[in-house]
């Protein structure tokens, strides 16, 4: 064999084991592995597009918020999970005071996600970082109930609705937000005796999800409820006769309009702990701040974006119109959330 041929077989077996060095390392960085607590179909073409885009393949692993928390504690650090998605601050801010996160600092996630709806960044970054919101709204009985008496959160305890408001759980972490961001408006004090004079007003003990609440209003059976926004535009956007039929009799309030504004919660995201492929699950995050993933919140499971530049074609979300939300840090809200955890038994409110 020549010296040629000798130094063109070297090089070529040189360039074909870093061709395969590249190919394991790109493998490698080419995986994302997602725990979500998130179950809406519509997010599969989210998923689909984050791959088309990066190359990037994810898999996933399904599960409620508790669940996925019980899991990343059960798994330590042997946990395969690099993104977290969870679907309320409570649950956000837990995870993130349990050390199961880690920071983030982009750039590109300070600029478009308000620092309301993200976790405080102590100069390593944030924790968690809210993706779109959902507001927790009161719907009414169109016929039994003026919407002037229940254009507050303070009038589900007012003595002119005894009678009148059903709810899910005051233990469920959508209305422990709720609460937790009355802690800050009103107080300690003031909201737990809003609590008791709630419960003494309501029409049946608590029970169901926030559709049940809907319902039973359009039903006669409660006359007041709360419920997240997003359920409220699913069933508007429903071609069910039923579920148009139940649309009809209720109306649709963002409640404290003249004072701070209706509460709004977040779905969010973070990356693990002890993530394997952090570069990758850093441009997750930052893809699902982009204008397309925004929108797929929104015109896929009703939610409004977290990103303010963004416009979205949502016929809905069009109906409910604009609003004012309140201003309210929602790592605070989250805090609270646990205080006001510790009323619930207090004021009878199951």
């Amino acid at each position: 064999m020549t010296l040629a041929l000798r130094s063109l077989r070297t090089a070529l077996t040189g360039m074909a084991l870093a061709a395969a060095a590249f190919a394991a390392s790109a493998q490698s960085a080419g995986e994302l592995n997602l725990y979500s607590a998130r179950h809406y179909q519509t997010d599969e073409a989210l998923y689909e597009n984050f791959t088309k885009a990066t190359g990037i393949k994810i898999n996933r692993v399904d599960a409620d918020d508790a669940g996925i928390l019980a899991r990343l504690r059960s798994e330590g650090a042997a946990s395969p999970a690099d993104v977290i998605l969870l679907v309320d601050a409570a649950r956000l801010w837990r995870a993130e005071q349990e050390g199961l996160f880690q920071p983030v600092k982009s750039k590109l996630l300070e600029e478009r996600i308000p620092a309301q709806l993200r976790d405080k960044d102590d100069g390593s970054g944030s924790a968690w970082f809210g993706f779109s919101t959902r507001a927790r709204v009161i719907v009414y009985n169109k016929q039994t109930v003026k919407r002037d008496d229940a254009d507050t959160y303070e009038e589900l305890a007012d003595p002119k609705n005894k009678g009148k408001v059903c709810t899910r759980s005051g233990s469920h972490p959508y209305n422990l937000s709720l609460f937790g961001s009355l802690y800050e408006h009103l107080g300690a004090e003031k909201t737990e005796a809003w609590m008791k004079s709630t419960v003494a007003n309501m029409a049946r003990e608590p029970k169901g999800g926030d559709t049940d609440q809907i319902k039973a209003v359009a039903s006669g059976e409660c006359g007041i409820a709360l419920s997240n926004s997003y359920y409220v535009a699913r069933l508007m956007r429903s071609t069910k006769p039923e579920d148009r039929e139940v649309m009809e009799k209720v109306g649709v309030i963002f409640p404290n309009q003249a004072t701070w504004g209706a509460h709004v919660n977040v779905a969010g995201g973070a990356v693990a702990k002890h993530a394997k492929h952090r570069e990758a699950a850093v441009k997750f995050l930052e893809y699902l701040a982009s204008d397309d993933a925004q929108r797929y919140f929104a015109n896929g499971n009703n939610e409004y974006p977290a990103v303010p530049s963004v416009k979205v074609a949502n016929p809905a979300l069009d109906a409910l119109g604009a609003f004012k939300s309140e201003l309210i840090p929602i790592s605070v809200v989250g805090a609270n959330s646990a205080r006001v955890q510790q009323m619930l038994d207090r004021a009878g409110y199951k």
